[in-house]
């Protein structure tokens, strides 16, 4: 790295540098608490979501075995299902970091299957299954959006880690340099103005 001059001009830019430096840090300190606060939120929201989906896949499986027992096996009903490809995905924006977002779709879509060779048996598990899949998505968004988080968290934590320990201290060290060269300039033209004037005095009093 070349050597800064010791000039007021550089001086100034120094000192504008560090305080947007230190700007920039604030910031990157107040994002990465923002960030933090959102993932821990959205990591207690997981723990809601896992335990549901436990109980409720176990719920499910089991309405399915009931199903099967009381229709037969139900592989014909479920080839009948059409494969439901709406999932709409959208994003939000925590602090520049974008984050997965499903809306919920509204009224539940009513079964495919025909009602002549079926039972309450079978309406029970496919809104079980059709629970499942919404737990599904929804711990999905939550997982992709924990994770993208702790991306950025770590990526803030870095450039705010940069700016205290290298950035501002580097250009502390510049501001202290150029301070010390232009004070030592100036008690150097200081002692030349004194010396200036002590010679002139001394050749006014030879002429007097």
């Amino acid at each position: 790295m070349a050597a800064i001059l010791p000039t007021k001009g550089n001086l100034m830019a120094a000192k504008r540098s560090r305080a947007l430096a230190v700007t920039g840090y604030d910031l990157m300190d107040r994002k990465r608490n923002i960030l933090i606060r959102e993932m821990m939120s959205l990591m207690d929201t997981a723990k809601e979501v896992q335990s549901q989906i436990d109980r409720v896949f176990t719920e499910a499986y089991a309405a399915l075995q009931h199903a099967n027992i009381r229709l037969g096996i139900c592989g014909q009903v479920a080839e009948a299902v059409d494969v439901d490809d709406s999932l709409e995905l959208q994003y939000r924006s925590v602090m520049g970091v974008e984050l997965p977002h499903i809306p919920d779709r509204g009224d539940p879509v009513p079964p495919d299957y025909g009602f002549a060779d079926t039972g309450a048996a079978l309406d029970d598990a496919f809104l079980k299954f059709r629970r499942v899949k919404a737990l599904v998505q929804k711990q999905a968004e939550v997982e992709t959006s924990i994770y993208r988080l702790a991306v950025a968290i770590r990526k803030t934590q870095k450039r705010a880690n940069a700016l205290q320990n290298i950035v501002i201290p580097g250009l502390d060290g510049t501001i202290r340099t150029i301070t010390d060269a232009l004070e030592e300039k100036e008690r150097e033209e200081f002692v030349r103005l004194k010396v200036i004037k002590r010679t002139k005095a001394e050749q006014d009093a030879q002429k007097a």
